[in-house]
């Protein structure tokens, strides 16, 4: 038995060549060294065995490239030392040409079940090795290649997957920071009270509500829907929230300074007029979103309001029919100058108003058929005696029955006003 030599050239040439070592084995010596004296002619490194369990031995040690194996030797054949050898861990592929006197084809059949790749009629020919070791070296190239290609992908996908992880860790913090947009999400008034849901369709969208206190009777409240969805139109509600701002009045565009120092509401329709062009000559996107402004009175039910591609809002009134109110209107962000009309209704106590963006009335059910004003209207029907942050929560529920996901394709969102109704006497 002789071992594989080493040659430290062999690393270098191994990307060009894909045969560098191989393996006799035969329990003859003199076809030992007929074939041996041909391969290193080659400028193949060599090396023998006489039996397949020195053979194997080798194989452990320093894994050949290519095999010539004799079928008949004493102990182990050929086929078993073929079936042991495929058994074995390897890095890549190992090439194995049976050399045999057999010609049947049944024979020759369970020497490609045995994992035999070739085979050769001895004696051998030394064109016809030479030309199927030529062959075998083609296919041990490509799987070479396939390799290389393979241990690029899984490495491009490990930077991928940390990417995609990092970027995850970065969307799940982007969408606490867009919850917090909305910090408030239910606030009794005395008179009335509002709640607000808020649910992305992903991470983070483009949906947004919310309120700001006019005075200690006069609230605003508002539905936001940005086109598209993601970071983006993420950013662009985050941007929209600082315009509409409770928290600093001075900053808010539905608000105006009064000559006293004091901040009144500006009309909803002139607000949006006022966001329109603010949108248009400051920010430069292709984005455009839809609103619904209204002015609510607490002290007397009064709401008014201005829509600006905003679904129409739900009115609910106390015996538990539901109408859909408003003028319609233009998204904000399309036409420079553009007007927008307002609306109003008269609440009266046990009514309420919700205010949702297009992910509710364009929920699609399990048929593709979308639920629509009319679904909408038969929901909060049935939600007549649920009310505040029960009935959206419920509202979440209903549409993912209707859907048959609650993984929503759209973000959806929703102002649920109500105004209590009177408590009798005594």
């Amino acid at each position: 038995m002789t071992q594989l030599p080493t040659d430290p050239a062999l690393d270098v040439a191994a990307s060009t060549r894909a045969i560098q070592r191989v393996l006799i084995v035969d329990d003859s010596r003199l076809q030992r060294r007929i074939l041996a004296a041909s391969l290193r002619k080659w400028e193949f490194v060599v090396a023998e065995a006489e039996s397949g369990e020195d053979a194997l031995q080798i194989c452990r040690s320093d894994p050949p490239d290519l095999v010539l194996s004799d079928w008949m030797m004493p102990g182990m054949s050929g086929l078993e030392f073929c079936d042991e050898f495929r058994r074995m861990d390897r890095e890549s592929y190992g090439y194995f040409i049976l050399l045999t006197s057999k010609s049947d084809k049944a024979e020759i059949a369970s020497g490609l079940d045995a994992g035999a790749d070739d085979f050769l009629t001895k004696p051998v020919n030394s064109g016809e090795l030479r030309a199927r070791i030529a062959a075998g070296e083609r296919i041990l190239q490509m799987e070479r290649q396939l390799t290389d290609k393979n241990r690029l992908i899984n490495a491009t996908l490990g930077k991928l997957s940390a990417l995609y992880e990092s970027l995850d860790n970065d969307l799940i913090e982007a969408k606490k920071l867009q919850q917090s947009l909305v910090s408030d999400r239910h606030r009794d008034y005395g008179t009335a009270e509002v709640s607000m849901l808020l649910r992305s369709s992903g991470h983070v969208g483009g949906d947004l509500v919310g309120m700001f206190p006019v005075s200690d009777t006069r609230i605003g409240l508002y539905g936001i829907d940005v086109s598209g969805h993601g970071i983006s139109s993420a950013l662009m509600t985050a941007r929209l929230a600082g315009y509409l701002s409770g928290a600093a009045p001075e900053q808010n565009v539905a608000m105006r300074r009064m000559p006293d120092g004091t901040f009144a509401s500006r009309p909803p329709g002139q607000t949006i007029a006022a966001l329109n062009d603010l949108f248009l000559s400051e920010l430069e996107t292709e984005h455009y979103f839809t609103l619904l402004l209204a002015d609510v009175d607490l002290a007397t039910g009064r709401v008014v309001m201005a829509q600006a591609g905003h679904p129409y809002p739900a009115v609910q009134r106390a015996n538990g029919s539901v109408e859909m109110i408003g003028c319609g209107g233009l998204p904000v962000g399309l036409i420079p100058g553009a007007e927008f009309q307002e609306f109003e209704v008269q609440l009266a106590p046990g009514d309420r108003l919700m205010i949702h963006s297009d992910g509710v009335t364009e929920c699609a059910g399990m048929d593709g058929k979308l639920l629509d004003d009319e679904g909408l209207a038969r929901l909060l029907e049935d939600l007549r005696g649920t009310r505040a942050m029960a009935c959206l929560e419920s509202l979440i529920w209903k549409l993912a029955d209707f859907a048959g996901d609650d993984s929503f394709a759209d973000d959806v969102s929703a102002i649920l006003l109500e105004i209590k109704p009177i408590r009798p006497s005594g």
